[in-house]
Formats: structure tokens, sequence, C-alpha cells
């Protein structure tokens, strides 16, 4: 009931952010290559008149790709987003948005000057009424269409140089899941042809900033929708676990009764339908997932190929990892030996960091473990359970930074395979962003992790600092009256054992009954306590 009401009362909020602008999707815009809309605040391109930017040819890098994709102009993700556009809006000071109507990360107010660090949470620290309302976010993003954003259906070409627009409607929640898809999709070369040795979030140095990027707008997107600003991602911590501790009906979800490979009919998830889930049917009439609903969610976690993912990352295979200085090395691909970010992905061994084609370990492991839909690349993000792995994964990338201080020159500036270069644009993101933007701590774009903050400042300056002043200033005080004590207490220690010797050679002296008179024995109590 909980859910259905908080269901109700957020549905008149609309709001989206990411992708191809509606307002960018026209002929006109297509024909022009321009994407610079109109601030809603003054109405002017990109809020110009309000000092929030203007529009600008884009400049792209020069810096030359690796060999592993020998096309050129094939591809509408080459040189993004040259192919769709080559002027939009560039953004001045916190200001960020396809209209410059946004704050950047870490900033709010209306003037996007005050600064701002959410704190993400383990999922099993949340109460329940924090867990059901995430569950009725989510649920909300999945039937809610995006007002803002649209998908393209076709290629560039298809699309016969922007005269035909072909671009559809799309929930706010599966506008992230097709933008998974698009940037981890096959090459069509046309005909039957295609070249499946490419993607540009993955497989490359380009995984770790592209997944934080994608976390940070589709949080933002949930803030919008909502209004709850302080709206954070929860994650999933799997170290050293032993199965799907969230795959329950309390969380994301527990198994079908009849069916394993489905979610159970009590599941707030068993009624989702998928989307982009058939590469090969795409590649087979050449075109592009559309958004069309493909069936249910499939996950079957544990009964997955254990030859290839013998069990889950453990504390042990984390810290390997954090210990590797290499952000990248070699080929920058899933050959990498030695590469912190390859072997977190799970293309390399976490005992030893050499590249192993035949284990699937890490970041990949969960992936495979799940068995069902969250296993294929492309579709993976359809699995609400994306979301929570994804930003621990992302904890463990912060952890490396902050262990290893790297300097932005240690992302590579060129030779990475293709879009993975430091000054390269991420696809399929409009507004755009530079692989090296995010290559950065999560606190200078305003956010932490619970388990990674530390003791705060203030409290040491506040509540600490002054009593180790103050015992700064008597310690001499305590010194003196700590060595009077230890006089007074030998002196007294010595008395003691003087008249108890005193009172024991009278007693051998003297003969005594051998039952004590009662005045005598407190007397000699008394003593032996003194």
């Amino acid at each position: 009931m909980f859910l259905a009401v908080l269901y109700c009362l957020l549905w008149s909020f609309q709001i989206s952010s990411a992708h191809f602008p509606r307002t960018c999707a026209s002929v006109k815009n297509l024909m022009a290559k321009e994407c610079c809309p109109p601030w809603t605040g003054d109405g002017s391109p990109c809020g110009q008149l309000s000092g929030r930017g203007s529009c600008q040819d884009i400049l792209l890098s020069s810096a030359p790709s690796g060999p592993q994709f020998p096309f050129k102009g094939v591809d509408d993700r080459e040189s993004w987003p040259s192919v769709f556009y080559n002027r939009t809006c560039q953004c001045s000071g916190n200001f960020m948005g396809f209209n410059c109507g946004n704050c950047k990360f870490g900033f709010g107010g209306s003037n996007c000057t005050e600064k701002r660090l959410l704190i993400r949470r383990n999922i099993f620290d949340l109460t329940v009424p924090e867990k059901n309302k995430f569950f009725a976010y989510l649920n909300l993003a999945k039937h809610t269409i995006s007002p803002v954003y649209v998908i393209p259906t076709g290629t560039y070409g298809q699309m016969n140089n922007g005269s035909i627009p072909m671009f559809s409607n799309i929930s706010v929640y599966d506008l992230f899941v097709w933008m998974h898809y698009y940037v981890s999709r096959d090459t069509l070369l046309g005909g039957s042809e295609i070249w499946r040795d490419i993607d540009f979030a993955h497989e490359a140095p380009g995984f770790l900033p592209w997944h934080r990027l994608f976390l940070l707008l589709w949080e933002q997107e949930i803030q919008e929708l909502t209004g709850d600003e302080n709206f954070t991602i929860p994650y999933w911590d799997w170290r050293d676990a032993e199965n799907c501790d969230i795959c329950t009906d309390e969380y994301l979800g527990g198994r079908h009764p009849e069916n394993p490979n489905l979610l159970s009919p009590a599941s707030f998830f068993s009624s989702w339908q998928i989307i982009c889930s058939r590469s090969e049917d795409y590649n087979s009439r050449q075109t592009l997932c559309d958004g069309t609903p493909e069936g249910p969610l499939i996950r079957n976690p544990g009964n997955h190929d254990k030859t290839k993912t013998p069990r889950l990352p453990s504390s042990a295979d984390v810290e390997f990892c954090l210990n590797l200085p290499q952000y990248e090395s070699g080929s920058m691909d899933r050959t990498a030996n030695f590469s912190f970010r390859n072997t977190l992905e799970g293309f390399a061994n976490p005992l030893t960091g050499i590249a192993d084609s035949s284990q699937s370990t890490m970041h990949n492991a969960l992936h495979i473990y799940m068995n069902g839909t969250m296993s294929q690349v492309q579709g993976s993000a359809n699995d609400p359970i994306f979301l929570l792995h994804h930003a621990f994964v992302d904890s463990i990338f912060e952890q490396w930074l902050r262990r290893h201080r790297p300097l932005l020159e240690v992302y590579p500036e060129a030779n990475a395979p293709i879009g993975h270069n430091r000054e390269s644009y991420m696809v399929p993101f409009i507004p755009l962003y530079r692989n090296g933007d995010f290559f950065i701590s999560s606190k200078d774009l305003g956010y932490d992790y619970s388990y990674l903050q530390e003791p705060d400042p203030g409290f040491y300056r506040n509540y600490i600092e002054p009593y180790l002043e103050q015992a700064t200033r008597i310690w001499p005080w305590l010194l003196g009256a700590a060595m009077v004590g230890a006089a007074v207490t030998a002196a007294l220690v010595g008395l003691s054992s003087h008249l108890c010797c005193r009172k024991k050679r009278q007693l051998q002296e003297e003969r005594q009954p051998l039952l004590m008179e009662k005045d005598d024995y407190h007397s000699l109590l008394y003593q032996s306590r003194l």
C-alpha cells in the first residue's frame, strides 16, 4: 500500500536527463548539426543571457586510438557526437546540462553555489521505509515516459543523414538501459557484416569513469523525478558472499517457486519487462534496439558456469586489486596485465593480476553469477541489481584513487581502444563529458560511501582539541601530584609492613589460647587491614 500511494504521489513529476534531448531531435537540428536548446530561465540558448553558457563548436581530441578497431567512418559513435552534432552548449562555472539548466555534480542552489556531499549507503543499512521508498522510485522511473529525452531507433545513415528523424519515446529507467546497450553494441557494417570487438564503456580504461558518470546521471534523474534532492543509490557489498543475499522478495526479488529462471510473483520487480536484450536479432536486421518490451527479467543466481566463475569475489581479492599501483598497462584492453582496471573489471586473475580469458572474476563474476538478464552485457542494466553492484564497484575505484592519489596524467591520453582516451567524449551522453573528468575523487563530485567516510574533522576540532590543550597546560601539575601520591603510598606500605612484622613477633613470644577473644580478633584484623 505504501508503494502504491507513493507511486501515485510522485507520478506528476516528469523530468529526465541523459542522451538525445527531444528539442534536438528535429530535422532542423540534425541538418544543422546543432544542439543548443534554450534555458527556460531566460529563454536564450544555453542560458547565455544569464551567463550560464553559450553555443560553441565541439573540439574533438586528435589523440590516436589503439589498433582494436580497424575501421573509420562506419560507426555513429566514432568521435562522439560529431556524426549528429558539431555545436552544443558549453556551460560556465558550476552550471551543467544540455541547456546549462542544471548544476555540476556536488553543487546545488538556484545559482549552483552551494556545495553538497551525499552519502551512498549499504542497502542492508536502510530502514524498511527507506528501502520501500527506493523501490517505489525505481518503479516510478520504470513507468514514467521521459518528457525531455528520446532514443534513436536508426543509425544516422538510416535517417538519411538527419532528413528523416527516427526517434522514440522511452521511460526514465529504460533510457539508461538503452544507453548501456548503445555504448556496448556491435558495429553494423552493412549487409550481414558486424564487428564485435568494440565497446565504448568496457574492456578498456573508460570502464570505471563511464559507469561512474552513468550512476551520477541516474541518481540525478531520480532526484529530479521525485523531488528528493538527497536521494542516493544504495550499494551491495558482495565481498565474501556465499550467495545472493539481496535476491529475496524483501529486497531485489526471490526465486519463482515453479520456474527458477523467473522472479517470485511476490517480488516488486516480477512484472517488469526488459528491453535491448536481443543483440543477435538487431545484428541480423542491421538495426538498433527501439525500446520494445522483450519479456520478463531473467535471473537464476548460482546456477551458472562454475568452471568460468567458481566463486564470488573475496575481501582478499579486493585488497589485491587495491594494491595494484598501475591503473592501466600494456594494450589497455582485456589482455592487460597488472592493471587495476582490468583486474577489477574481471579479465585478470585477482590473485596474480595476469589476464586470463578462461575466467570471469571480480566485477564480471557478479554478472555471470546472476545467470540471466544481467549476464548479457548489452541488456544487463535491465536488472536493478546492476545499480547496486556498480555502486560497490565504484566504491572500490574510489578506494584506489584515495590510496594511490594518481595525477590526471595517469589516465591514458592516447592509444587506448576507441572512445577510451582521456580527452574522448563519453558515448552516448549529451551534454558532453570526457573520460578524464571522472578520474577524480567522488568527494569532488559531491558524494561519498558510508563505509569510506573519514572522521569528521569538525568533531575533533570542537570536542577533542580543547581537552588536549587543557591537558597540555596542566600536565606538570598532574605529574607532580602523581609523584606525591606515589611517595605517600610507599610510606603507607612501609608503615603497614613494619606494624605487621612487629605484631607477628609479639604473637610468637606470647602464649595465646587457641581461640582469641572477640575484641582481640577485631584488633588484629584492624591492624592487618591497616
